[in-house]
């Protein structure tokens, strides 16, 4: 039998049963979407999280107060230190010839005032080097002055969040905002960037990190931001931090290091063995459909009886039999992964309308494992009922006994 007309025959034979065969696109199809919809969500989650610490600037290295090994947890956000962290162990670092830019940070909560309009808001104390390091952009006006950290100054650069909500369509540059019980001049406003790993910049105030500790009463910093000069020189610049502050704290090693390729690293490994993990659970769906795919056959096989047995009355070799239902089983498995593919396509350009913030993209690997799993799983459970049809004795068939 020629190979056209064993697909003739396959063809012919699943459109017989329509319904049946919708039954089985319909199962192997929800399969194949189910890994595609699965891996994209896990793949696009991945590298939103990377795409959020990248944003975050470039060869970054993020300084606690504390170690992580002193409580046996991670590292302390606010409170309780062995040790604080000052300006002038953040200054300090820029001894290092591996450190581009230092960026002391000092952050609280505090109300903000201007003409009877008032709000709560987070109010960062930084220096002019928090603008590189971060990779701020403003719509008005300018940043911090590159002046003396230790040195306070009434001056601030508010988000675009607080110039719509506080100011509208009134001019904000050069307006003295209360600040708890200070006062600052605004110099500059942040363009908008939205929310970055829980970080709304639109909705903070950055004042002088000496004008925030004066505000909070803090002597100590929350944390410092450092810019390697290269990628290569970020383990050098660690070595450096570590052994500067040692130094300035009595050989006391207590601090945390935090490396922005460590995080991303770590997250990219989390993301990617879950992505794999839920990828596992849906083509679970793929071996349910597998076994449709099977038991439909071995009905079509009882089925079709008279068909084979007139077959193998005429000189059909038993490899023909077999190759004729596997075939069949075969289109059945790559008509039901074409429509998985494209509905699964077509739920990851949905979720891509409905979240644009969100890259959602279907990986190729998916897509393609998706596709050769359903193959895989029909040419499988194919075979058994294909070999019981090679088998049967044709005068056992032609009688239907």
């Amino acid at each position: 039998m020629r190979y056209a007309d064993n697909i003739n025959l396959a063809f012919r034979a699943i459109t017989a049963h329509r319904l049946r065969t919708l039954l089985i696109l319909i199962g192997i199809g929800i399969g194949v979407s189910s890994v595609i919809l699965l891996t994209a969500l896990g793949d696009s989650a991945r590298r939103y999280v990377t795409g959020e610490f990248a944003a975050l600037g470039t060869n970054l290295l993020i300084v606690l107060p504390g170690r992580s090994e002193t409580t046996g947890g991670p590292p302390p956000l606010m409170g309780e230190t062995p040790r604080d962290l000052t300006i002038d162990d953040a200054l300090a670092l820029l001894r290092s010839h591996n450190i581009r830019y230092v960026a002391p940070i000092t952050v609280g909560s505090a109300p903000i005032n201007w003409r009877g309009r008032e709000r709560e808001v987070n109010i960062l104390g930084t220096t002019a080097s928090m603008q590189k390091v971060r990779h701020l952009e403003l719509s008005q006006g300018r940043f911090l002055p590159d002046t003396d950290p230790r040195q306070a100054a009434p001056v601030c650069v508010i988000g675009e969040k607080i110039r719509s909500e506080l100011f509208g369509p009134e001019r904000s540059l050069g307006e003295w905002l209360r600040m708890g019980d200070r006062r600052c001049r605004i110099i500059g406003v942040t363009r908008s960037t939205g929310v970055s790993i829980g970080v709304d910049m639109d909705d903070v105030v950055m004042i002088p990190v000496a004008s925030a500790r004066i505000l909070f009463d803090s002597p100590g910093l929350f944390r410092v931001l450092i810019e390697a000069k290269t990628p290569a020189a970020m383990q050098a610049a660690s070595e450096d931090i570590r052994n500067i502050i040692r130094q300035r704290h009595e050989g006391e090693d207590d601090i945390t290091i935090i490396t922005q390729d460590s995080i991303i690293a770590t997250f990219d490994r989390i993301l990617n063995a879950l992505t794999l993990g839920i990828a596992g659970i849906g083509a679970i769906s793929l071996a349910v459909a597998g076994i449709l795919i099977m038991n439909v056959m071995l009905v079509s096989v009882a089925q079709r009886r008279a068909e084979i047995g007139l077959l193998k009355a005429v000189g059909a070799p038993a490899r023909t039999i077999l190759r004729l239902f596997i075939t069949e089983a075969l289109m059945l498995s790559l008509f039901g992964a074409v429509a998985g593919v494209l509905l699964g396509l077509g739920a990851v350009e949905l979720l891509q309308r409905l979240y644009p913030d969100i890259p959602f993209v279907a990986p190729l690997w998916g897509v393609l494992a998706a596709g050769g799993i359903a193959l895989i799983t029909g040419l499988l459970f194919g075979v058994l009922p294909a070999r019981r049809a090679a088998r049967m004795d044709p005068i056992q068939a032609l009688a239907r006994h």
